[in-house]
C-alpha cells in the first residue's frame, strides 16, 4: 500500500479527469434467512479527485452500502473498487485498516464524540495515531470552534457537536471524506453551517467528498449528483455550478 500523500498537494481541477475512486460491477447480497437481499446491483461509477459528489436516493436504495465499501468498512459481494490504482476488494484486513487510517475521514448523523472529553480532546483521538495530522486547535478552526474546543459535548449545539465530529474526521488530512446524512439530526440553519463546514474542508484542501442525503436541496452544493433506486445508479447528473451552502434552502 503506497503512502499517503500530502492532501494539499493533491490534484484540485476536474478538468483534469483525474479519478479516485473507479467502481466496476459492484454488487452487496446480505442473506436474511432465506433470503438473499441485493443491497448493491452491479453499480458502475467513477468519483473524482477533490470532487463534491452528493449520493440522493430512498432509504434501502444503497447509499449507505456503498459508501461503507468506499470507506473499507464493507466488503462487496462481487465487482472491483479501486482507491487510484490500490483495489480495496483485495486488500486484507490490516491494509483496510491502514487504507481508512491513512486516506479516509468519516462523517456520520451521529455524532460519536466521548462525553467525557473536550472537544480538543475528542479531535486529539484522531490525531494521536494519524501519520501526519494538523493540530486538534487547527481542525477545530476550519469548522469556525475555536473557541470552543475547550467545552464538552453536553455544552454544545447539535450543530457544534457535528462540527466537532467533521474536525475529528479531517483532522488527520485524508484525501476521502465520506459523510452519511451529516445533516440528518439538524434543523435546517444548522445543517447549513454544517455544509459551510464541509465546502470549506473541499476548498482548501483539496479533499473529495461523498455525501449521502435524503434532502434534494443539498444536491445543487455538489459537482455531480448520482440518485441511487433498488441498489442501482438510476442516474448521474452534473451541476452546471456548485451553489453555496449558504444559498440552500429547505
Amino acid at each position: 500500500m503506497a503512502r499517503a500523500t500530502d492532501i494539499r498537494s493533491a490534484p484540485t481541477d476536474l478538468a483534469r479527469g483525474a479519478v479516485a475512486f473507479h467502481v466496476h460491477g459492484l454488487t452487496k447480497i446480505y442473506r436474511s434467512g432465506e433470503v438473499d437481499v441485493a443491497a448493491l446491483r452491479g453499480v458502475e461509477l467513477d468519483i473524482f479527485e477533490s470532487e463534491v459528489l452528493v449520493l440522493l436516493g430512498p432509504s434501502g436504495s444503497g447509499k449507505s452500502t456503498f459508501l461503507n465499501i468506499l470507506g473499507g468498512l464493507d466488503r462487496p459481494s462481487a465487482g472491483d473498487v479501486l482507491f487510484r490504482d490500490h483495489h480495496l476488494t483485495t486488500m486484507s484486513e490490516r491494509e483496510l485498516t491502514r487504507y481508512r487510517r491513512d486516506h479516509v475521514g468519516f462523517v456520520f448523523q451521529f455524532y460519536n464524540l466521548i462525553p467525557s472529553l473536550t472537544a480538543k480532546e475528542n479531535v486529539a483521538l484522531v490525531t494521536e495515531i494519524a501519520s501526519r495530522p494538523m493540530t486538534p486547535s487547527d481542525a477545530l478552526a476550519i469548522v469556525g470552534l475555536e473557541d470552543r474546543q475547550n467545552h464538552f459535548p453536553a455544552q454544545l449545539s447539535g450543530g457544534e457537536q457535528q462540527r466537532v465530529a467533521i474536525a475529528r474526521a479531517i483532522a488527520k488530512r485524508p484525501e476521502i471524506l465520506l459523510c452519511d446524512e451529516p445533516t440528518g439530526a439538524l434543523d435546517s440553519p444548522t445543517g447549513v453551517i454544517v455544509l459551510q463546514a464541509i465546502e470549506r474542508i473541499n476548498a482548501e484542501l483539496g479533499t473529495t467528498s461523498v455525501i449521502i442525503t435524503h434532502n434534494v436541496a443539498i444536491a445543487d452544493m455538489g459537482d455531480r449528483v448520482a440518485s441511487f433506486a433498488n441498489g442501482r445508479i438510476a442516474g448521474v447528473v452534473k451541476n452546471a455550478a456548485r451553489q453555496p451552502a449558504k444559498s440552500l434552502k429547505w
